[in-house]
Formats: structure tokens, sequence, C-alpha cells
């Protein structure tokens, strides 16, 4: 047989292949694409790869977790793995000081050194830095050594040590917000971190006396270079050749200044134009708010013309101001009223700052020829003006036999005042000066909040009776919101009637010396004490009643002695005439019963009255009225009378 054997390869065993009918390619159907499917990815369970520095990457993975929870398969639902519980509760705690309830246990104390140092930088108060130091040890270890003794330095120039320690630790120095340099023979207590040492080492001593000073200006500078966060700069060093001028080129660069204080007669002296003063005019110190400029009682340094040119030049650093205070105080060789004062024309021309509050300018003089110019052209140009003290001379206020002032203010000037302190001639002009309201029409008058009017004098003269007439006059017009007066001084009780009738709102009054002698609110013909010192108690109290009866808001009165004096003993609170428990002289015993009888007159005349003047001039202590039942305050047997304390 031919007949050939079946193959036994793999392609003989395959069925034959059956024929589809094939479609149109317009009906075929688009193959489907397979998706992946997501994979959900298991959250890393090992604790240290969270950072406890990231609270809201914790949260987010906690609500993960917890989220997958109710998606598990049987038994395995709503519960956590070993592993996924240890990592839950590692994640609470980088949550819970951020949201939870319970305190936190990384709090700040916590923090590295450098970053509680960074932190307690900002706060400037002493009283908050103890506050701080004293809520734990850990803040007490940064705040007190390197912040509460660092914010306050007050020594003198000469303190080379203090000076060599500031420059050698910067970081230290940086810390310092308020410093005073005292003079050399000032008995101030000295304010300076401890640690310290302060010997005759080679640092302080030196053969050459002036070599001396110069090594003192040096150590300061280069210090006050590292004071890069001061605010506050008291210059008092007058007996030292070192002027303010060498200082005050490294003051420019601290740009953090807020408040300067000046206390040299060489500030008023006239500075030297140099190439490095030409060209640091253009520096600003944009936080400079408080400046101010005084000179001392002292011979050393003080000039026969003296000037505001080296004033001037300061002020051209500081456009800023909101307080501004000069004074030239003559020295002890000079009386004060011959010596001759700086001239203020420049000043009052061309010094304009537009936040101005406050101003002070003591003892200077305008010419006679553009002095009331420039006078009123400079307040008229400060609207924002609230506490004025104007001492100067040279112009004449008011023509002779003429009650109207020659200086005379425009229309609206100083809208703000609220305290004003100076002759009575200024406080006619400034009184006489119409304010109109800007939501009536503009003649309409409408009152300053003035309240306090300081420094004009009743001379009760027949000379100066019309200067007196016209502010008595300007007073009664246009002062109604004045509740507080300090004369310069009165001559008669007829000038005070007349005072008291045109501010009859008045809670403050104090007349002042008599005359203008070294007696203090005696009365005509009154009599001194037995030392010759001051005056002695008033016998005309029922008098003095009778005139502050018609001040019926009247609270505190002084210029007039009402009181005898007496011991410390019979002075004390409760102790009374009849007193046997405390061993009183019969001499205290007559003047304590004086005393209540001036106290029941008073306080049955002025029902408001509560402090007067006390038998001692200068020594810090007031007589207080104490009534005991204050809604029958009529009845003298309710009033008692105290010595107290108060802040000179």
């Amino acid at each position: 047989m031919n007949s050939t054997p079946r193959s036994t390869s793999p392609a003989t065993w395959a069925q034959p292949s059956r024929s589809k009918p094939t479609r149109k390619a317009s009906t075929v159907a688009p193959a489907k694409i397979s998706r992946p499917k997501k994979v959900v990815q298991a959250l890393d369970t090992n604790p240290s790869s969270y950072d406890r520095t990231d609270p809201f990457f914790a949260f987010n993975t906690l609500i993960k977790l917890l989220g997958s929870l109710p998606s598990r398969i049987g038994g395995c639902q709503y519960k956590l793995t070993p592993d996924e519980h240890k990592l839950s509760l590692h994640l609470l705690t980088i949550v819970e000081p951020f949201v939870g309830l319970a305190p936190s246990r990384r709090t700040i104390t916590r923090q590295p050194t450098e970053v509680l140092d960074a932190i307690i930088f900002h706060v400037d108060a002493r009283r908050d830095l103890l506050a701080l130091a004293l809520s734990c040890r850990r803040m007490h270890d940064v705040v007190c050594p390197r912040h509460l003794a660092y914010r306050v330095v007050r020594c003198k120039v000469s303190a080379l040590s203090v000076w060599n320690h500031l420059v050698v630790h910067r970081a230290l120095a940086r810390n310092v917000r308020q410093l005073e340099i005292l003079d050399e023979r000032s008995t101030e207590p000295e304010i300076v971190p401890p640690g310290i040492l302060v010997s005759d080492t080679d640092l302080e001593s030196t053969d050459d006396e002036l070599g001396m000073h110069d090594k003192q200006e040096r150590y300061l500078v280069s210090a006050l270079t590292k004071m890069t966060a001061l605010a506050s700069f008291k210059w008092a060093c007058n007996h030292s050749p070192i002027s303010i001028d060498n200082v005050w080129p490294t003051l420019l660069k601290c740009q953090s200044l807020q408040g300067v204080e000046i206390n040299d007669n060489l500030v008023f002296s006239t500075p030297v134009d140099t190439e490095e003063r030409k060209a640091r005019k253009q520096v600003v110190l944009p936080q400079m708010t408080t400046l101010s400029m005084r000179s001392t009682s002292h011979i050393y340094g003080s000039t026969k013309q003296p000037n505001l040119q080296r004033i001037s030049g300061i002020l051209n650093h500081c456009p800023n101001l909101k307080s501004l205070a000069i004074a030239y105080n003559p020295s002890r060789s000079t009386p004060n009223t011959t010596s001759p004062r700086p001239p203020a024309d420049d000043l009052l021309l061309y010094g304009r700052w537009t936040q101005l509050t406050s101003l002070t300018l003591t003892h200077v003089r305008c010419s006679p020829t553009t002095g009331l110019a420039s006078t009123s052209a400079f307040l008229s140009a400060h609207p924002n003006l609230e506490v004025l003290h104007l001492d100067i001379t040279g112009p004449t206020l008011f023509p002779s036999g003429s009650n109207t002032p020659s200086l005379v203010l425009p229309p609206g000037s100083l809208p703000r005042l609220r305290e004003l302190h100076a002759n009575k001639e200024i406080a006619t002009a400034v009184l006489a000066c119409p304010c109109p309201c800007p939501s009536l029409s503009s003649t309409h008058p409408h009152p300053r909040p003035l309240e306090t009017l300081k420094g004009p004098r009743l001379s009760g003269r027949h000379s100066d009776l019309d200067l007196d007439r016209a502010f008595l006059a300007s007073l009664k017009a246009r002062g109604r919101s004045v509740r507080r007066i300090e004369l310069g001084g009165w001559q008669e009780m007829e000038d005070l009637r007349r005072l008291v009738e045109c501010a009859p709102g008045l809670t403050w009054l104090d007349v002042g010396k008599k005359g203008g002698g070294n007696g203090n609110g005696a009365h005509p013909g009154g009599r001194r004490d037995m030392k010759g010192g001051s005056a002695a108690a008033v016998t005309n109290t029922l008098e003095w009643a009778t005139l502050l009866a018609e001040l019926p808001e009247l609270v505190a009165f002084h210029g007039v002695r009402f009181f005898f004096e007496v011991s410390g003993a019979a002075a004390l609170p409760g102790v009374v005439a009849t007193s046997t428990h405390v061993h009183i002289s019969m001499a205290d015993r007559s003047r304590i019963r004086k005393n209540d009888e001036v106290a029941a007159v008073l306080a049955w005349k002025c029902g408001k009255l509560r402090r007067v003047d006390h038998w001692e001039e200068g020594a810090g202590k007031v007589v207080v009225l104490v009534r005991d039942s204050p809604e029958r305050m009529n009845e003298k047997e309710k009033v008692r009378w105290e010595v107290r304390r108060v802040k000179v």
C-alpha cells in the first residue's frame, strides 16, 4: 500500500478555519480601549516619615486613613492594623497642638535660643520684658542677660569699659533701645549691664588729657554704630570738649531713631561749615518725631551771642517732627533780664512741619520789623498744634494807648489748640483770632478746644490796664472751654474778681505769686513768717472763700496758703485737737483748731473744692479736703483736712 503516514506536526492538528462574512468598513465597531485600574497606594506607616513641623500634611493623612476604613472587606472593616494605630497616634501628636484642647507639648520654650532671642528682640518695653522673664526659667535665661539689662544704658562718656563691651559684643549692642549720656559732674545713678569689669586698666588710663577725650569720643562713636535698633538718645554731656557735632553724624545712620534730647550749651553756638556737613544735608531720619534741645545754667560752653544755626542744621534732617522743644536758659553769671536771646526769625520764617502737635520756644527773640509777620505765618501754617509754649520778646505786641494787638493771626489759625503757655499779649492774640466752624459759615465763631492757659500775669498797673482789659475781654468772649488757668502773678484782689467773672467754669486755678515777689499768695498787706521765707497763712480766709464761691466747678486752687503749719505727728489723718493718744504740743492743738475752721469755711463756700496748697512750698505735698458725706457737703462738721504727697 502506498499510503502516506499521517503527519504528527502541530500544524496538521489545527481545524480548518471557518471564514466569517466580512462587514463593510462603515459598519465595523471600534475596538474598546482598556483603561488601567486605579491602584490605591498604601499609606506609609513609618512615623519617622512625617515631619512634625507640617501639621497640614499630618491632618490630611489622618483623614485619608480614617476614610479608608468603611471600604474594607469583611472583618477588617472599621479596624486599624497595629502599624496604622501607631501611625494615627503619631499624627495626632502633630495635629493636637494646633487644634486640640489639651495643652501643647511643643511650646515656645522648646525653640532654639536663637529663635527666642529673635522673638524677644521685638519687645521694647522693660515692663513687658520683665513679665516675660517671670513666665518660666527658660525665658528668664534669655531675657535677663541679653535684653533686660541692655534696653536702657545710662552712663558717662568716660565709661570706656561700657563702650568697649558694646563694640565687642555686637549682638548685645543691637538690643539697646535707650541711651543716656550723663554729665561728668552728674550724681544720677548709672544703668549699665552687669558683669562689665570697671577698673583702671590700659583701656582707661592715658597720660594726655586731650588724648583721653579723643579716645572717649572714638569709643562712643564706635559703640553707636553697633546700636542699630536705637530708638531714644539723650545727651547731657555739657562739661566735656566732646561736641554733639561729632556724635550727630553717627546718629544720622540710625534710621530707627525716634526721639533725641540734647542738653548742652554748645548747641546754641555758631557751627563750622565743612564739606562733610554740607554733604549730609540730604540725610533724613524718617521716624524721628520728638526733638528737644535745651541749654544748661553752667558757664562752660556758653556763648555771648547765642544763635539757632546749629539747631536749624539738625532740624533739616527731621521732616516728620511731632514734638519740638527749644529752650535757651542763660548761664548763672548772666542775669535773666539782661542775658542775650538767640534770634528765631529764620526758624519761624522757614521752619514747617506738617505733623507738629507740640511746640516749645522759650527765651528767644524776634526782630521788630519781621518778627510779627514771621510769627503769624508760622502759627497759621501749623494747624495741628495742640500744645504751644511761646516765650518771645522783641516786637511790640501792643501799641501804646491801644487795646488792639499788633500780632494778628489769620482766621482759623490753631483750630486744635488745647494748651497755651504764653504771656497775656500772645494769649490775647490767640483768643482774639476767630476760629470758623466748617459746618457753618466762615464768619461764624467756633470755640477752640482750649482747656489750659498758663503764663498770663495780671499786673494791675495803670500803664498795663489796657492790656489786662484786652486779655480778659478775649477770655470772656472766646474762652468758654478753658478749665484750667495758671497765672504768672497778680497784684490786687480786684484783678482776680474780674478773672473769675470772665471764666466761671474753671476747675483748676493757680494765681501764682503776688506782685512777682518771693511771697506766694499773701493777701494785700500779708505778713512774712519768722524765717523770712515764704508767706505765712492768710488771715482773710472768708474773703478768699467768697471769691472762690463764684467758681462752682472749682476742684483745685493754688497760690494761697490757708492752713497753718503743724508738726508731722499733728498732721496725721484722724488727729484732732482733742486727741489724747498722740503727743502734740499746745501750739499744734491751737493750729489744728484753726485749720479745722478754715477747712469748714472753704467746704461751706466751695462745694467741690478738694485740693489747696500745703504750708511748705516745694515740699511735694498738698492739703486735701475730705468729705465723709458727699451728698451733705455743705455741712461744716462733715469735712476734715489731710496732708498728702503728690508728684512735683
